[in-house]
């Protein structure tokens, strides 16, 4: 009889780690809307040349030599790789469109904010995010693996999934994809994450915090940046480093090791094999670098000002 008192007080006071909601029916109509709409509106741009134009001009043509020597049909075969692209382009707007609705809908039932989300309680919080980190996939990847990959920075500013300024280039990798503030000049390497959001053990809390990168950041490739770090200004990160939570760099500098530390000019030297003249220069053609991108801010200025 004891026995089964206290195993039933065991019962009792278990705490449940997994209490998500697998909405299947949000994930799969989020995902059928984007995909299906997408080709469509580019299928019928596509379809309308083709059968308008391509085919009574090109296709139809008596003579292969009238596609040469008539203007229509010249114009007709020779525009087919730009309405090509033309399609392609509008089916990555209408990506970018409807999760831009879909990613403002959410906002507007559970903002995203910083801080912890629990895993053994249900909330609207954990639900959306969930919902988010699902529906960004497919319009990233439709981006970074596309034809044009520097068009991500546009879909992520234009959905509001985080900010990436200018002269920025974001190398394909697993997350670098929302609750991220990349300055301009940056450079994020092959399969180096800013992960703004880790999960404590195998059903542990969601932590959520923004990754905030400054001007002239360097990930040289496999990187890890953990939530809440902030890299500030001209921070070069070796290739394999690695940032805990809530890091924060002071710039002007070389880092390396998991966790990252900073690495001393000795160092430097003999991990890239060079000279203390290569450094210098380096460092001249940084600082002159920085003198120009002064001035023209400054230029810039002074002409809004007048």
């Amino acid at each position: 009889m004891l026995d089964e008192i206290e195993g039933n007080d065991e019962d009792d006071t278990e705490v449940p780690r997994e209490k998500i909601k697998l909405q299947f029916h949000w994930y799969l109509s989020i995902f059928f809307v984007i995909y299906y709409l997408s080709y469509v509106v580019s299928g019928i741009i596509f379809m309308t040349y083709i059968i308008i134009v391509f085919v009574p001009y090109v296709l139809l043509v008596d003579n292969l030599l009238v596609i040469f020597t008539n203007i229509d049909s010249l114009m007709a075969f020779l525009a087919l790789p730009l309405v090509i692209v033309v399609s392609y382009l509008s089916r990555l707007f209408i990506v970018g469109l409807i999760s831009r609705i879909f990613w403002r809908f959410t906002e507007y039932r559970s903002p995203t904010k910083d801080g912890v989300i629990p895993r053994n309680i249900g909330s609207k919080t954990a639900n959306y995010y969930h919902i988010r980190s699902f529906m960004l996939k497919y319009g990233k990847n439709s981006f970074m693996k596309g034809v044009f990959p520097w068009l991500a920075n546009w879909f992520f500013n234009f959905v509001g999934t985080g900010v990436i300024n200018k002269g920025s280039t974001l190398e394909e990798s697993v997350v670098t994809d929302k609750n991220i503030n990349v300055g301009r000049n940056c450079y994020i390497g092959v399969n180096s994450a800013l992960s703004s959001h880790f999960v404590e053990g195998i059903f542990g809390n969601i932590v959520f915090f923004e990754i905030k990168l400054g001007e002239n950041v360097t990930l040289g490739g496999f990187n890890n940046i953990a939530p809440g770090c902030e890299l500030s200004d001209n921070s070069y990160l070796l290739p394999i480093a690695a940032a805990t939570k809530h890091n924060k760099t002071k710039g002007d500098n070389y880092y390396f090791g998991m966790p990252f530390r900073r690495i001393f000019k000795k160092k430097i030297m003999d991990y890239l094999k060079v000279s203390e003249e290569d450094l210098e220069r380096a460092e001249k053609l940084r600082v002159k670098q920085e003198n120009e991108k002064l001035k023209r801010q400054k230029k810039v200025t002074n002409d809004e000002n007048s």
